[in-house]
């Protein structure tokens, strides 16, 4: 059974959201990230990259840098940019992107779900990316980027949910700068918010979509935190949940995660092309291919596209070979292109869908040789992988629209 609880959330002060609220840190490179602090010095950016308050060549993971995070946070609630709500509640998040609606929970998640794997996994983490937002989640004493968590669909929260938008006035209602229109409801009445409760407790599995790196911080935190307060009851204390938004799975669409590769590793384009014959069927095309099912791949190579159609021989039924990212690894870039790890080989990099297929011939014009595009993969995928204790190779989803970041404050010290 899952603990989903309500809380007290800092949020922006009425009229401030639309300034404040940013796209979360880590789609900003370095120089993004002073930029866009510079043209909006109050966007919660500024605290999600305090490096921005510092010279250019600071270092970025330096103890003073956390730490001015921290007093920066509490400096603007101490200001009253944000508010607290006053009694314990849900908060209902909606996100429109291009016509399509996605509507999630904003609460707290139990940091002993995660370790128990009722909260379950679908990807590695890597130990440099946990620590940074370790130390700023430890710093600011707060929470400020929420877990992005899905869950089968339950008609009760959903029935629930659909009331609240349709009778009751959202609190905020703006569009970000990524043209993505927000809309939050406050959940004030006690008996739906125990209803929610309810119905959480009686769903065994949920997912992390996309945050695992942030999901695994907030989690050491709050190990770090048990240890130093040893004797105080655990489960009790706000660093045992993180903060985080659960999509019922009906609602949520994943993006293809696109590839480009550096060099045809000795080979020229029509030896490379005999080589992919011998798995796929390919053929030429006049326009970029976005790949219409599972078992089908775009190719961008010396600036004509192809469409591969994978032999029916090469198909896996296990949920991780059977996915079309383990394919293409398995059978086209580490045995052909000599790529065996993509975490760590530089000949290869990773576009997400949200950028189209334009980007990927950009990139082959500039610095890459050619590009791969993908059919996305499902949530009922990602489930799968899941449920079988197994991972997902790197850059497998790409989900849109991304969590605004300062939107939704969880103070992690005190009591629940």
């Amino acid at each position: 059974m899952a603990d989903i609880r309500p809380f007290k959330a800092y949020r922006p002060a009425k009229g401030k959201e639309e300034i404040i609220a940013s796209l979360p840190y880590d789609v900003f490179d370095r120089k993004e990230a002073y930029e866009a602090v510079k043209k909006n010095p109050d966007s919660f950016l500024s605290i999600d990259r305090p490096e921005t308050f510092f010279p250019e060549d600071q270092d970025m993971y330096a103890p003073e840098v956390y730490a001015k995070a921290g007093e920066v946070l509490w400096e603007r609630i101490e200001k009253k940019d944000f508010v607290q709500d006053e009694e314990n509640c849900y908060y209902i998040y909606e996100q429109t992107m291009n016509g399509r609606v996605q509507t999630g929970i904003v609460a707290l998640s139990s940091i002993d779900d995660y370790l128990n794997n009722v909260i379950k996994k679908h990807e590695n983490t890597r130990e440099d990316k946990e620590k940074d937002r370790i130390e700023h989640v430890y710093n600011c004493k707060a929470q400020t980027g929420p877990i992005f968590l899905c869950y089968r669909e339950n008609d009760i929260i959903s029935q629930i949910v659909d009331r609240v938008k349709e009778v009751d006035t959202p609190v905020y209602d703006f569009v970000s700068e990524d043209g993505v229109r927000s809309r939050v409801w406050i959940m004030e009445d006690e008996e739906e918010n125990n209803m929610i409760s309810r119905s959480f407790a009686g769903i065994n599995e949920i997912y992390i979509a996309d945050g695992h790196h942030r999901c695994a911080s907030a989690v050491k935190v709050g190990l770090r935190k048990r240890k130093e307060d040893e004797g105080k009851a655990r489960g009790k204390q706000e660093y045992d949940y993180f903060l985080s938004v659960l999509f019922p799975d009906s609602e949520l669409m994943i993006m293809d995660y696109n590839r480009v590769v550096k060099d045809l590793n000795g080979m020229s384009g029509a030896e490379f092309l005999d080589k992919l014959s011998e798995k796929f069927d390919i053929k030429k095309e006049e326009t970029a291919v976005k790949p219409a099912a599972k078992g089908e791949f775009g190719l961008f190579l010396e600036k004509q596209w192809y469409s591969l159609k994978v032999h029916e021989d090469i198909r896996k039924d296990d949920p991780v070979e059977g996915l079309d990212v383990s394919l293409l690894q398995n059978e086209v870039l580490s045995p052909m292109l000599g790529i065996g790890d993509p975490r760590s080989d530089n000949r290869i990099d990773f576009v997400g869908g949200i950028r189209g297929l334009e980007e990927l011939e950009r990139r082959c014009n500039e610095d890459m040789e050619m590009a791969f595009s993908m059919y996305p993969t499902s949530i009922g995928e990602l489930f799968a992988v899941a449920d079988a204790g197994k991972l997902m190779p790197p850059k497998s989803t790409w989900f849109e629209p991304k969590l605004l970041s300062g939107l939704f404050i969880h103070p992690i010290c005190g009591k629940l």
